[in-house]
């Protein structure tokens, strides 16, 4: 992490209108004997706070990364740790010893939605962790072929989103008012339309702007990956009851090669690259339907905190005052049912 910092110290940029109200409706937390998601191992309270210093951040959504499982225990059960982890992590955070700021004031956390009607009890029991702050699941639904994932993790499942067995599970979401965080990968995008259209009374919120590929049969191809991904997302959009993400777009498998580079970018030259995907997403979805996310420690390695936020700030100057305050703050509140802080 060290020479990650060293890196990213490499640019520096003044915060821009530091006054402006922001919910970050997604990072995580965790402590990694390795580096199985970035070069960052260690990222909690402390490190996130210290990354947003001098942006106001009012409060964050914690998303689950398969950090802290607990090691006994009935197997479907042993999610529940990584929410007592992060009820801890928000307990700390609203001491007010690391500032104003309140660290996941809500949580999502994660449960195999295959088992159908026995993943209600792993529900209860994950609400039970974090009374207060549960709000809703993420079972990561990103698949691709071994031409993109040579050696693919064990989770990925092709059309998880559509299966028979998921579906069976996630009709329990909207008897207990839970949201669902999909994360697919652009190709997917019609497994998430199909999704939002048979559960029509269920938040669905996609992660990462769609999460356009640029490995691969991607990587000298991103213009075919972008409009491929304008179609998916197109799709998307056309329901309602998905909420859109807006961020999550700096990590290597989007093929832009920001950590690739001498010196970390700078705002301005994240939004050169990224102005189209974000103005065609919010045209589609519209400013009510769309929050922004760091997807921090994730995005930390191509970037900076502040020049991630400062590009938003930038992105969005056209948009009027409340179409703002609705991306970067009040849809968020609505969403995952938080209380202005």
């Amino acid at each position: 992490m060290a020479d990650r910092d060293q890196w990213l110290a490499s640019t520096q940029e003044p915060v821009v209108e530091p006054e402006l109200p922001i919910i970050d409706t997604h990072h995580h937390l965790w402590d990694f004997p390795d580096d199985r998601y970035s070069d960052v191992r260690r990222y909690l309270v402390p490190e996130l706070v210290a990354d947003a210093t001098g942006q106001n951040i009012r409060q964050t959504v914690f998303v689950e990364t398969s950090a802290f499982y607990k090691n006994s225990g009935p197997e479907a059960f042993r999610v529940t740790g990584e929410v007592e982890f992060a009820q801890g992590q928000a307990a700390q955070g609203a001491s007010g010893d690391y500032g104003d700021v309140l660290v996941s004031a809500a949580i999502v956390g994660t449960a195999d939605l295959r088992m159908g009607n026995d993943v209600v009890p792993v529900l209860e029991a994950l609400m039970a962790a974090s009374p207060q702050r549960f709000r809703g699941i993420r079972q990561r639904a990103a698949w691709a072929d071994t031409s993109i994932f040579p050696q693919p993790p064990e989770w990925m499942e092709e059309h998880l989103l559509s299966s028979t067995a998921f579906r069976a599970g996630f009709k329990y979401l909207d008897r207990y008012a839970m949201t669902f965080d999909a994360w697919v990968f652009h190709p997917q995008l019609g497994d998430v339309a199909g999704l939002a259209a048979a559960f029509p009374n269920t938040t669905i919120i996609l992660n990462h702007l769609g999460t356009p590929l640029g490995i691969g049969p991607y990587a000298n191809d991103l213009e075919r990956a972008y409009q491929e991904w304008k179609i998916g997302m197109a799709e998307v959009a056309q329901h309602d009851n998905v909420v859109l993400k807006l961020g999550g777009i700096a990590m290597p498998m989007n093929g832009f090669g920001w950590h690739l580079r001498d010196t970390a970018p700078t705002s301005d030259q994240l939004l050169e690259r990224n102005e189209r995907y974000y103005t065609y997403a919010i045209e589609q979805f519209g400013p009510r339907r769309c929050i922004f996310e760091s997807n921090f420690p994730v995005d930390r390695m191509s970037c900076s905190y502040t020049v991630l936020w400062n590009q938003f700030k930038k992105l969005t100057k056209g948009y009027r005052a409340d179409e703002r305050a609705a991306m970067f703050h009040d849809n968020a509140l609505r969403v995952y049912r938080l209380v202005a802080h």
